[in-house]
Parts: structure tokens; C-alpha cells; sequence
């Protein structure tokens, strides 16, 4: 194992005003609320990004654990979730109890189209169980958001009630949501192309959707500080709009939506049979309830705290995008959690990232032990191998896919 020794600081940044008061909403919001009721990065590019074996042990942040239950599909030994957030990890708890209790039908039902007319039974009878107590606190307040014939769990928590908001905001031009409803009934790829173009792109982009993306509520809503959304403002022309627009028509012109069921859950407010997450499908579920599940082990903690927590070393990391924040307000926060990473990791450990910017500036100034080595001369970057797999990446909101290996 690498083990550097101690620890240098990185320069922080001073905010603005107006950047405290955005962290404090942001901070405020995301310390009382799930954010995430879906995950937002594609686990089929991390899988190949990862190449995961039965050999690997795994520390992925948790989020919505949709793709903790995606890499738990490949059979590797272990699956450390972490999440600081224990409303990220109650939902990946009622996913495990659903898949320990339920069969596939009434686990579709609940997690596929958002709704189950018999949930409430369902939880009391079944689930509530399996539940720590914590998650038994978040959930026993919370069960109708499963029990609602004319809404979705998938329009609950803060990314849902954008969709759901937005979901308001189609109601209100007919022309425009019978557009959208068109482009995810497509199946091929010049259909798709044609549809966006003449009937979604010419009525979508209008001022007011600008002006609403270019919120840092709406961006905190949606689990994006404000760190990020300024990286993004000084990366494209035409600010966070601009990059949204950029992305989602990327996505739609260029990726099938017959199977890319991150837009769609969004649109439809629930999956479908064809087009969900893999570990959706019945026999994907049938996998993990034979015992693939019990590979998964839930902490609410910080990276770092877990990390020192223990001595078990870590193959792989899936870090998603929260280096970004703390590389702006807690630069020495960061650096000690790139330590627990390389205490822990393995001779070949493999980490994954994004970042809402192509080349993050942190890497080049985050300098760790005695010899106040850089973090890049720890790892080796794999930027082509990134790239290439961006292309395919079919959420495609962040700037930056980052893959690197711990060197030896």
C-alpha cells in the first residue's frame, strides 16, 4: 500500500458573499433532505472503467444505490456504500430489504414505476424489518411517497421535485410535452434526431428555462453546489444554460433513449420494463436476492472517517463528483481524505471521478507526505481511456470522467 505520511495545505478559496450565502442554502437543503432519488452517473461506462473482478473490494459513495447494486451484479467480494448523508443510505437500505422480502413484481412496482397501491402493507409487513433504526425514522414519515396512484417516487426528494416541477411546467404547453413524450417513444436514432430538432428543440429553450438553470437553487435542488456551477460558468460561453443545453443535446441526438432510463424516469416519472436500471430486471434481482445483496455494507460517514476506520484494503473507488466542493471550502479535508484513499488502496487500486471541470485545478495542487509529493505523482491518469468512454456516457452532465491507477 502506498501510505504517505503527512499531510500539506492547498490553497483555499476566499468566497464572496454571495457564495456564502449560496453554501448556506446549499448546506441547509442538502443536511434535511434525500437529493438523490436516482443515481446520476452511467454504471455501464464505470464497469468498464472499473473491470471489476471476484477479487475486488469496492468503496462507492452511496447516493441513490442504484449502481451500487449495478457493480454488486458483476460479483465482486465486497461493496463498501458510504454516504455522509443518511437519507442516501436509507434508500439504498429500503432497496436491500425490498430485494431481501419482495418478489420481483412487487419490487418493480415500488422501485420501476414509483407506486405500489399496497405499500404501506408492504413496508409494515415486509420491510420495515430489515430497516436500522435510522432508516426506520426517514422511512416511517415517508411511506406514502410510494402509495400515491397519481405520482411517483420519482417526483420526491430535491432532484424529484425539479422533475416534478417540471412536469407542471409541460401541462402548461401542451405542444411542447406532446414533443417530449414523441422523442422517448423513437426507436431509432435518425427519428430521434429529426424529432428534437423540429418539434423539442425549437420550443424548449426559452428564456424562462434559461433563467430557471441558471439558479443556484435550482443547481443546489439538484445536488450541484455552487463550486461546481461555477466551474461550469467558466468553462462554457454561455454559463450553466449554455452547458445543460450542450449536454442534453448531446444526449439526444447522438445516445438511443430507448435505453438511456436516466432522462426518462424524469420524464415519465417511472421506469419501464425495457428501459430501467439493470438491477431492475428480474434476473438481475434474482442474482442479488440469492446472495450478491449480502456483499453490500452501508456506513453513514465521510470517506476519510471510514476509511481510518478500518484495515481492509480497497481495490476500487467510486467517488463520483463531491471532490469538487471540497476542493474549494475544504482543501485540507481533501487532502486527508486522498490519504485514507491511498493508505487503503491496493497496489493496483483503480479510482473514478467525475468533475463538473475537464482538467480540475485541485489535482495539481493537492501535495501529500514528507516529501510533499503531488497527488498526481501518486496516481496514473488514463485520460484517453476516459475520453473514449464519455462518448457513450448517457447522462453526460459532467465536464470531466477522470480514471486513475494508485501507483505501486
Amino acid at each position: 500500500m502506498n501510505t504517505p505520511a503527512t499531510t500539506t495545505t492547498a490553497t483555499k478559496a476566499t468566497p464572496t458573499l454571495a457564495d456564502r450565502i449560496d453554501q448556506n442554502v446549499f448546506n441547509a437543503i442538502y443536511s434535511r433532505a434525500l437529493v438523490y432519488n436516482t443515481c446520476w452517473e452511467d454504471p455501464a461506462v464505470d464497469r468498464i472503467a472499473l473491470n471489476l473482478t471476484s477479487d475486488d473490494t469496492l468503496l462507492v459513495i452511496t447516493s441513490a444505490g442504484c449502481n451500487v447494486l449495478d457493480y454488486a451484479l458483476t460479483g465482486p467480494r465486497r461493496i463498501h456504500a458510504v454516504d455522509a448523508n443518511p437519507r442516501q443510505n436509507a434508500l439504498l437500505e429500503l432497496k436491500l430489504a425490498g430485494i431481501r422480502r419482495l418478489d420481483h413484481a412487487d419490487f418493480f412496482a415500488v422501485f420501476g414505476h414509483g407506486y405500489h397501491p399496497e405499500f404501506r402493507d408492504l413496508y409494515r409487513d415486509a420491510l420495515r424489518a430489515e430497516l436500522s433504526p435510522s432508516a426506520l425514522a426517514f422511512w416511517d414519515r415517508r411511506a406514502a411517497w410510494f402509495g400515491n396512484p397519481n405520482g411517483s417516487f420519482y417526483f420526491h426528494g430535491l432532484s424529484g421535485i425539479v422533475a416534478r416541477l417540471f412536469q407542471t411546467y409541460l401541462k402548461a404547453r401542451p405542444r411542447l410535452a406532446a414533443s417530449v413524450r414523441e422523442l422517448f417513444e423513437t426507436r431509432t436514432l435518425d427519428d430521434q434526431r429529426h424529432v428534437y430538432d423540429t418539434r423539442v428543440q425549437p420550443l424548449i429553450w426559452t428564456p424562462s428555462v434559461n433563467w430557471t438553470l441558471s439558479r443556484q437553487l435550482t443547481m443546489s435542488m439538484l445536488g450541484v453546489p455552487h463550486p461546481q456551477r461555477k466551474e461550469v460558468q467558466a468553462q462554457h460561453a454561455h454559463g450553466v444554460a449554455g452547458f445543460v443545453r450542450e449536454s442534453i443535446e448531446y444526449v439526444f441526438r447522438q445516445l438511443p433513449l430507448s435505453t438511456n432510463y436516466f432522462w426518462s424516469v424524469y420524464v415519465r416519472g417511472r421506469y419501464s420494463e425495457q428501459c430501467c436500471p439493470e438491477y431492475l430486471k428480474p434476473e438481475n434481482f434474482a442474482a442479488l436476492k440469492a446472495g450478491l445483496v449480502d456483499r453490500i455494507e452501508l456506513h453513514t460517514s465521510t470517506v476519510t472517517d471510514f476509511l481510518r476506520g478500518g484495515e481492509e484494503p480497497i481495490s476500487r473507488f467510486v467517488l463520483l463528483d463531491h471532490m469538487d466542493w471540497m476542493s474549494s471550502y475544504y482543501p485540507e479535508a481533501l487532502e486527508e481524505e486522498w490519504l485514507a484513499i491511498l493508505s487503503r488502496a491496493t497496489a493496483n487500486a483503480r479510482v473514478i471521478f467525475r468533475s463538473a471541470h475537464a482538467a480540475p485545478t485541485y489535482l495539481d495542487r493537492i501535495e501529500l507526505g514528507a516529501t510533499r509529493a503531488r497527488l498526481r505523482d501518486h496516481l496514473e491518469f488514463h485520460p484517453e481511456l476516459a475520453r473514449e468512454l464519455s462518448l457513450y456516457d448517457r447522462v453526460h452532465t459532467y465536464a470531466g470522467f477522470h480514471i486513475a491507477d494508485v501507483r505501486a
